[in-house]
């Protein structure tokens, strides 16, 4: 299987790069455009949106800092791997049960 030798940008010459780049150095003729697929376009709409990324839960995250003993996050770290659980979601189940006992 022959491996396509293409150069980097950041090892080609100023020269070089310029060649490259002259194509695009041009007038667009509006006669050479076409209208958006409605699948462009909606790959279009997402990519303006203000928010991207997942939607909120509830009223959304808020990131914490906090200090807990080394011993202590081992054993959290190793109880929330061992049920398929990240970190943050292991300390929210648990604050949610403190909070509903109380």
């Amino acid at each position: 299987m022959k491996r396509n030798k293409t150069k980097w940008y950041s090892r080609m010459q100023p020269a070089e790069l310029d060649a490259l780049a002259a194509k695009f150095d041009r007038e667009i003729d509006f006669a050479e455009t076409k209208p958006l697929t409605p699948t462009i376009r909606k790959q279009e709409q997402r990519a303006r949106r203000k928010k991207p990324g997942r939607p909120p839960v509830g009223l959304g995250a808020e990131k914490l800092r906090i200090s807990m003993e080394k011993g202590l996050l081992k054993q959290v770290d190793a109880y929330a791997q061992a049920h398929g659980l990240s970190r943050s979601d292991l300390i929210a189940q648990s604050l949610r049960k403190v909070l509903k006992a109380g």
